[in-house]
């Protein structure tokens, strides 16, 4: 674990933006970096692995909360929202952490090739120690970014050993269900990528449920099960995470952010919005400013 803490640490170090993330340039991969506790961050997260290598975290998803430290992996099984903060961090020793995107093709080709799972495990978020073999898999993968050249030739065969080593884990029952391609989870997640792209826009829930395959009753039943939230009420997260990233980077005002985001009432936005992250959002960006300034 101690290589691999310091690969993390090495490539965060150097490419870490202000927010502390670090994308890298193998699809999915990205190393995050922060020299403090965090603030309350409120996402909707993708189907990930998060391997924790310093500090600690929490995330609170449905009625669970999750609080994984150095040496635990943090695995999220559907798109679900998620409200996290980290919790563990200082100059001295910065919190970082290793997260990669779950391809569910990748997962569909292993999960063929391996034997059926002991039991079905319906949770879409979990903790589990990082086992050795995982461990070893992410640190060869990011030995890859030191040698840029190598990236076309072997990146793919080390990310599906990634994921082969995730799936033979504890917890890899739950993450065979996004290799099902009639499975609920894949389902959901086809409607997920049309509120993702299209947010801003009114969706009528048939349009959701004949993209999922279901019926609209049977179609919003799995969605809150998957998601724990409705439909609507997950494009309604979208759309408050997606106005609050435009007031805080683009310096939008209220009424330019909801409309951006597809509201038609900004009292209405600005109700919503301070349910959601706690203050209203004159208030909310001119924290996010001056803790930039400061």
């Amino acid at each position: 674990m101690d290589a691999l803490l310091d690969a993390v640490r090495r490539y965060a170090d150097t490419h870490a933006g202000d927010d502390g993330l670090a994308p890298a340039p193998i699809p999915g991969l990205m190393a995050v970096r922060a020299t403090a506790p965090s603030d309350l961050i409120h996402d909707v997260w993708r189907p990930l692995a998060c391997l924790v290598v310093q500090g600690a975290k929490r995330v609170t998803a449905g009625a669970g909360m999750f609080e994984p430290a150095a040496g635990d992996s943090l695995l999220v099984t559907a798109d679900i929202p998620t409200v996290s903060r980290i919790t563990r961090a200082s100059a001295a020793a910065p919190y970082y952490s290793l997260v990669l995107e779950l391809d569910p093709a990748v997962i569909a080709d292993l999960v063929a090739q391996m034997p059926p799972p002991a039991a079905a495990d319906h949770a879409p978020m979990r903790i589990a120690a990082t086992d050795a073999e995982t461990a070893e898999a992410a640190l060869r993968l990011m030995q890859l970014l030191d040698r840029p050249d190598t990236l076309p030739v072997l990146q793919a065969s080390r990310l599906r050993e990634m994921h082969y080593w995730l799936l033979a884990g504890r917890h890899g029952d739950a993450i065979r269900r996004l290799g099902w391609p009639d499975g609920h989870v894949h389902r959901v997640a086809r409607a997920v990528r049309v509120l993702r792209r299209d947010y801003a826009s009114t969706i009528p829930v048939e349009r959701l449920a004949a993209e999922a395959g279901m019926s609209a009753s049977s179609f919003h039943q799995h969605f809150k099960a998957v998601t724990s939230l409705s439909p609507l009420q997950f494009q309604k997260q979208l759309r408050l995470i997606e106005a609050r990233r435009l007031m805080q980077s683009q310096d939008a005002s209220a009424s330019r952010a909801a409309y951006a985001v597809g509201y038609e009432s900004v009292p209405q936005f600005t109700r919503e919005y301070g349910r959601m992250f706690g203050r209203s959002p004159a208030k909310d960006a001119r924290v996010a400013m001056e803790r930039l300034r400061a």
